[in-house]
């Protein structure tokens, strides 16, 4: 396997292709030039940066440069990119093919992993990505309750399903008004919004429309309005609610599970729920899903039972077994404390270098999670969030850029650290915070 200091030496051999041109021949074929409207810069501004190849924390760009990576695949490469176990399980899979369409026992391990780690799960459905476990989960919870609304949080963001596309509306709670365009208000009608980490609006929103309420859909840790997490005795506090009026308590931790620890955010908090949704690191770096929760919740899944669910590629060989080699990588490696810890360092690094520009800023972080926020308010809500300064983000992202670092493109995104970042990549990333808080402040 080739060190990281010989893929750097032979990027900078390879042909350089600049970014702009990159970008406007992809928008000749690709609406917006992407996949994924995130990775367009719209938030930030500027072209995007176009990936050549990635190797530990560095990503290797067409144009020749190299980054310390903070965004790692949007959490999902915990180990790092090109993993030298998960290549050589991927490379072996494929020899034997790419998919099969039948049933693999390779499923069945992936998903006794699961299961073993996560004591909500007693079973599991493989899906392909977070989205669709999540609208497997929702419909199973449905079928499951007989009734039909759901809660969610606002600016949590739960997949693309057209139910879940929806913002909160003021006071308590508002019938989901739907935030993208295509989505018919029916589709939306039976989504309650309300603000993360606020217990009592919860309570009043569940007590207007209790009979009809068949989930509670929550990320124990918010990670899509930057990082928020949650007030003491809010996640227990939903557990209670649920309880009290038979309603499902699902947990969304396509983000969560097994970045704070092996297993979910609910080991972590000690609060378990009736369902979870899984995605990113179960994948190891391969697109993949599940949900699961109780037996009897599952037995309502066909073929089982009557809630419908399927997936050609489900379970496809090549994304479990990469799954699998994550899975067990992480069970012998153990990097939670050291992610802890480093993170912690680069963040009081961070928190350093802003000060001493005398920019004001607030940073929230967990396990390896981390986001920064331009503002002196502690961030506890999707409000909250929404009244930092994000042309000053914008500054600070086109100056870490500038310094070869690459944090996620947007000031409602979280970073994460993987278990290869070195204590010289924190350092040269504190260094570049300070260069690109002392450009804001000289502004």
């Amino acid at each position: 396997m080739m060190s990281t200091a010989a893929m750097r030496k032979k990027a900078g051999k390879q042909i350089k292709k600049n970014h702009a041109q990159l970008f406007r021949e992809a928008n000749r074929y690709l609406v917006g030039g992407v996949n994924s409207p995130v990775r367009s810069f719209r938030s930030v501004g500027g072209d995007p940066v176009f990936v050549k190849q990635g190797k530990g924390s560095t990503v290797y760009a067409e144009d020749g440069r190299t980054f310390i990576d903070y965004c790692c695949s949007w959490g999902a490469l915990i180990l790092g990119h090109s993993h030298a176990k998960i290549i050589r399980a991927i490379a072996e899979a494929i020899k034997r093919g790419t998919s099969y369409g039948m049933p693999t026992a390779l499923e069945t391990e992936l998903a006794q992993l699961l299961v073993e780690a996560i004591p909500s799960m007693e079973q599991v459905r493989l899906t392909n990505s977070g989205t669709e476990a999540v609208m497997g989960a929702i419909r199973v919870a449905r079928a499951y309750t007989g009734k039909n609304k759901i809660i969610k949080f606002e600016g949590s963001y739960h997949g693309h399903a057209d139910y879940l596309l929806v913002k909160a509306g003021s006071g308590a709670s508002t019938l989901g008004i739907p935030d993208s365009l295509g989505v018919p208000d029916d589709f939306t009608k039976h989504t309650l919004v309300v603000p993360y980490n606020d217990s009592e609006k919860v309570k009043e929103t569940v007590q207007k429309y209790s009979n009809d309420i068949a989930a509670i859909i929550v990320e124990p840790v918010a990670g899509n309005t930057g990082l928020v997490l949650p007030a003491n005795k809010f996640l227990s506090g939903l557990r209670k609610i649920c309880d009290d009026h038979h309603i499902l308590l699902i947990f969304d931790e396509v983000i969560t599970g097994f970045r704070l620890t092996y297993g979910g955010a609910q080991n972590y908090f000690n609060v378990k729920p009736d369902m979870t949704t899984l995605g990113k690191i179960i994948g190891g770096g391969m697109p993949m899903g599940a949900f699961g929760g109780r037996k009897d919740i599952m037995k309502v899944l066909s073929p089982m039972g009557g809630a419908y669910q399927a997936g050609t590629l489900s379970g496809n060989p090549i994304a479990v077994t990469a799954g699998i080699t994550a899975l067990k990588c992480l069970m012998r490696l153990k990097p939670y404390p050291s992610l802890a810890a480093k993170t912690e360092k680069l963040c009081k690094g961070i928190e350093k270098a802003a000060t001493g520009s005398g920019i004001k800023i607030s940073i929230n972080s967990i396990g390896s999670m981390f986001t920064v926020f331009f503002t002196d308010e502690k961030v506890t809500d999707y409000a909250t969030a929404c009244r930092q300064n994000v042309p000053l983000f914008r500054k600070f992202y086109h100056g870490l850029l500038k310094r070869n670092i690459y944090f996620a493109p947007s000031a409602f995104e979280t970073n994460f650290l993987s278990a290869v970042h070195t204590e010289q990549d924190m350092k040269k990333t504190i260094q570049a915070t300070q260069g690109a808080f002392q450009a804001i402040a000289n502004d």
